[in-house]
């Protein structure tokens, strides 16, 4: 099995144009012996459907088929290496958002059909949803992050008129169309203060919310 991924690992460096030797003789004999076309394209498809379940095909574009996936290589490039960091900041943010979501009582299973009859006794009072990788707490479809300041207060202020409850800085920011950068949620944050300081919203330890 070693030897299988470790023959994988070297087509993906040859395949990204890195600097490496062909494939040795031995190497050549597991490549064909262990179909490893048919592993490299079972692997890549599965890479793909766990991005575009989670919403991030454009990662998936910078990452899937990639020398080292994410261990250490000297074949990456800058830009996998960026790609890899945004990857971890998406998922540090989904775990902060479904923190603030148990926070609130909601309880998200990947799978309820089978979850829910096992361990739903555990959680029992909170809300129990099926979990959607796909979207954030909040969704606003199409809608990217305004430039001007008004328009950015006006979406602000409408996401949480839609929210159950106190939300998060990072589950605000991703309802948004695009890239989900720090500087984006260093301003939505800014945006939101600025409402709370004016009284058009309320802050607590779990998030932002409008006054009823």
């Amino acid at each position: 099995m070693t030897g299988l991924y470790n023959v994988l690992e070297r087509v993906r460096e040859l395949d990204n144009g890195a600097d490496v030797e062909p494939l040795s003789a031995s190497e050549k004999d597991v490549y064909e012996a262990g179909q490893i076309a048919i592993l490299k394209e079972l692997h890549d498809d599965i890479d793909r459907a766990v991005f575009a379940a989670y919403g991030w095909d454009d990662l998936a574009d910078r990452l899937v088929g990639k020398p080292g996936a994410t261990t250490p290589s000297p074949h990456k490039s800058e830009d996998q290496e960026a790609a890899e960091e945004e990857l971890l900041m998406k998922l540090v943010e989904l775990n902060q958002q479904r923190a603030a979501d148990e926070k609130r009582g909601i309880v998200h299973w990947l799978r309820p059909d089978f979850q829910i009859p096992r361990l739903g006794h555990k959680v029992q009072g909170l809300q129990q949803t099926e979990a959607d990788l796909g979207e954030a707490l909040l969704t606003v479809e199409d809608v990217k992050w305004p430039t001007d300041g008004l328009d950015q207060i006006r979406a602000l202020r409408d996401l949480l008129a839609k929210a159950e409850g106190p939300t998060p800085v990072p589950a605000l920011s991703a309802a948004f169309k695009g890239r989900n950068t720090p500087k984006r949620r260093d301003r939505i944050e800014a945006v939101l203060e600025t409402l709370v300081a004016t009284g058009a919203a309320r802050s607590v330890e779990e998030g932002y919310f409008l006054p009823r």
